[in-house]
C-alpha cells in the first residue's frame, strides 16, 4: 500500500469540523469517489472530528490517500490527548453516550467505513483510523 498524499487538520473547535468535512469531501472527489462514497466517508469524519471536539479536548486529523494495486482510498486517522475511553465496546454500541449526543458517533462511523481501528484507554487519549476503499459501497 502507498500513500500517495497527506493533509493534516488541527480540530480545536466548530469551525474546524467544517474545515475537516471539506478537507474529506476534496480528498474523496480528487479520488473518484461517487457521492454516495463522499457521503458516508465524509459523515464519519464529521462524527469523529464531533467527538474529538466534545470529548477529547480537540487533536489532528491526518488525511491520507492511498493506493493499493490499483485500488484507490482514504484513510483517516483521529488523534487527541484526552481523557480517553474507559470501555471501547460499550462506547461502540448504538444508543451509548457519555454526554448528551444520541450515541451513535463511532458505531455509525465503523459501519460507514470499510476498516475500522480504534485505541484508547483512560488518561492516553484516543486515536481511530478508518479507511474507505473507492468501489466499495
Amino acid at each position: 500500500m502507498q500513500t500517495k498524499n497527506t493533509e493534516s487538520v488541527p480540530v480545536a473547535g466548530g469551525a474546524d469540523v467544517v474545515r475537516v468535512r471539506h478537507a474529506v469531501r476534496k480528498a474523496a472527489v480528487d479520488l473518484g469517489f461517487s457521492l454516495v462514497e463522499q457521503t458516508k466517508v465524509v459523515t464519519a469524519a464529521s462524527e469523529l472530528a464531533r467527538n474529538m471536539v466534545d470529548y477529547g479536548g480537540g487533536g489532528i486529523v491526518t488525511i491520507d490517500a492511498l493506493e493499493d494495486g490499483g485500488r484507490k482510498g482514504l484513510r483517516l486517522i483521529f488523534e487527541d490527548q484526552g481523557p480517553g475511553i474507559a470501555d471501547v465496546q460499550q462506547a461502540l454500541r448504538d444508543g451509548f453516550t457519555s454526554g448528551t449526543g444520541m450515541g451513535l458517533g463511532l458505531g455509525g462511523a465503523r459501519r460507514l467505513s470499510n476498516e475500522f481501528d480504534i485505541r484508547s484507554a483512560p488518561g492516553e487519549g484516543t486515536r481511530v483510523a478508518i479507511t474507505r476503499w473507492k468501489g466499495i459501497v
